[in-house]
């Protein structure tokens, strides 16, 4: 029995990690009030991870969009967990997207998986009754960062491949919860006793198939912070200074590049709080907010169209 149990919380020691990363801010649980598509495939390709479930309010039509991507540490958790349904109320529709994980493919697979979604929404987006001019990109943890690089490579087609390639993969909102930004400085900045991004069996190390420190300049090309330009959408982001698996200093980070940039941006950082199940009720308001001016209410210029 005693060996059984030494194995269980060796075993619980490595999962645990992954677990607390593939947790949402926030586990609704609240029905769908209008119209579910599921498994809708975004790549004819027939792959397992190729696939989104979109949630329309009950009444109305051309509805602003929020993409929806769920985090998991790249290794973890689908397109059911955490969706953000009580924006349904608010008058969006939710699409929420499945990715290849770590185990499927290596970076950048992941963020071309999101374009090619975000492509295929907009292809569609008269058949579904959603605006094409009005999509947000909103992510937890790793979804964060793959909301955040939907946000900074909308103006660049270097991750765009396969499908669709005539429509725009930008969106015109990011919300980002807690997501990574430089891989590379996780581990100086991480609190004592916070997880160590440079192991080689690391989630990052993973992602791009070896140690991040050894493989610096495939790393760098995946930090969104390189591609930041004045022609971003206005972003909102939350972390928590108590975070030990994603340091606060990543969005710090994230912040300084996209003032630097002239790109509207509002950090929050949430007190106390760790890496999601935050308490504080600014977070929904400051997210409602922030989603009526810039995506609700928000008329792009020309050039910020799709």
């Amino acid at each position: 029995m005693r060996m059984v149990t030494i194995v269980f919380l060796t075993a619980l020691s490595v999962v645990l990690p992954i677990l607390i990363w593939a947790q949402p801010a926030r586990q609704l649980g609240l029905p769908a009030p209008g119209p579910v598509y599921r498994n809708l495939a975004y790549i004819p390709d027939g792959h397992e991870r190729h696939k989104l479930d979109l949630y329309l309010p009950a009444k109305g039509e051309s509805f602003p969009l929020i993409v929806y991507v769920h985090g998991g540490a790249f290794k973890a958790g689908s397109k059911e967990m955490g969706v953000p349904l009580d924006l349904l109320s608010e008058g969006y529709a939710v699409a929420s997207i499945n990715y290849r994980l770590s185990r499927h493919a290596k970076f950048p697979a992941q963020i071309e998986d999101c374009k090619a979604a975000v492509r295929w929404l907009r292809r569609h987006a008269d058949k579904y009754g959603i605006d094409p001019n009005h999509f947000a990109s909103l992510g937890y943890s790793a979804g964060g960062y793959l909301a955040v690089m939907l946000g900074v490579t909308g103006d660049i087609k270097d991750f765009d491949v396969g499908e669709n390639l005539d429509q725009s993969s930008a969106v015109q909102a990011v919300v980002d919860f807690f997501g990574p930004t430089d891989f590379l400085q996780m581990d100086a900045h991480r609190l004592p006793g916070g997880m160590v991004h440079d192991a080689e069996d690391s989630p990052e190390s993973e992602l791009f198939g070896g140690p991040i420190q050894q493989n610096k300049e495939k790393v760098s090309k995946a930090n969104p912070i390189n591609y930041i330009s004045p022609a971003d959408p206005p972003f909102l982001i939350f972390h928590g200074d108590a975070d030990p698996l994603v340091p606060h200093h990543q969005s710090v980070l994230l912040e300084e590049a996209l003032k630097k940039a002239g790109v509207p941006v509002l950090f929050y950082t949430v007190k106390g709080a760790g890496h999601g199940d935050f308490k504080d009720p600014n977070v929904p308001q400051l997210t409602r907010n922030f989603l009526k001016k810039y995506l609700k209410s928000y008329s792009p210029t020309p050039d910020k169209l799709p």
